[in-house]
């Protein structure tokens, strides 16, 4: 293996006090084997994610990517290669890390907008012909002295449980030139019951979106006032819409919304908050804390 660049060694340390700061993972001395960087500059890898149950997984295995030889070429001549960090959930459940890992896939071959709209992924080199796509268009959209270089970033996060419910976030960024990078955050819940992810329609009772979606309407009156004194003269310009891509914490129901859905890019990823004490008799009482879900 050739040479590893300082700015790809940093990116690795980063990557494990990441890792270390967001997970209570029981790892152990990590050999230089187990960090697969791969001199072009490309990181990806699997991640190792902490059970459901006592025991925790700790082992982290690097996919063995490898970029056509013409890209490496590229890569070492203008020392400029496109940053990519892919992690993969690694968990004791399978059928988790199945639903996960499509969706780590599906966000890969779609990180650039196509015209022919979004891409299925039918077979793993599906997504290692997305990475070299991804690579090369660098170089045939960015003139050979330019400094910056293109990013591409998705990982999983185990977020804890609520009841008999596995929470995960996953994260991406995509820079591709322009003023910033867009991230984005996607949430699953996974019902260990019936071993099926769920949506929040799973969630409401019958007839009780409309609800749901009115205190949801408040929350974001509510989030308005942190950013904006006048919320109605906000609200013509930010309407408020209502997202689907939830997840239960232990106070209730949180909403996230990407870039641009109800303000703009300045303003992050907005999260609404829902209190249990505020969804009684409108989601199901598997949903609600035991406290309340008996009442």
């Amino acid at each position: 293996m050739n040479t590893v660049s300082g700015s790809i060694v940093t990116c690795a340390h980063s990557i494990r006090s990441l890792i270390s700061a967001r997970l209570p993972l029981q790892t152990r001395p990590l050999q230089a084997s187990v960090w697969r960087v791969l001199a072009t500059g490309v990181l990806v890898g699997s991640l190792a994610m902490p059970s459901f149950a006592a025991s925790l997984i700790s082992e982290r295995d690097y996919l063995d990517y490898q970029l056509p030889k013409p890209l490496q070429d590229k890569c070492a001549k203008r020392d400029n290669c496109p940053t990519i960090e892919v992690q993969y959930l690694q968990s004791n459940h399978a059928w988790i890390n199945d639903v996960v890992n499509a969706r780590i896939n599906a966000l890969v071959v779609n990180s650039k907008p196509s015209e022919s709209g979004a891409r299925v992924v039918k077979t793993p080199d599906d997504v290692k012909a997305a990475l070299d796509e991804f690579v090369a268009s660098q170089f045939a959209e960015v003139p050979a002295d330019s400094v910056f270089v293109y990013s591409l970033m998705v990982t999983p996060e185990y977020l804890g449980h609520v009841n008999d419910f596995e929470l995960f976030e996953i994260n991406s960024y995509v820079f591709t030139g322009g003023a910033h990078g867009m991230p984005y955050s996607e949430y699953l819940i996974f019902d260990q019951q019936t071993k099926k992810p769920i949506q929040l329609t799973d969630m409401l009772q019958p007839s009780k979106k409309s609800r749901f979606e009115a205190l949801a309407y408040s929350a974001y009156k509510e989030w308005v006032k942190t950013v904006d004194e006048d919320v109605a003269s906000y609200e013509k310009s930010w309407p408020f819409t209502l997202s689907d891509n939830i997840t239960l914490t232990d106070q209730g129901i949180d909403i996230r919304y990407q870039h641009y859905s109800i303000g703009p890019y300045a303003y992050g990823m907005p999260v609404l908050s829902i209190p249990y004490s505020q969804l009684q008799g409108v989601i199901k009482p598997q949903f609600l804390p035991a406290r309340l879900s008996n009442k």
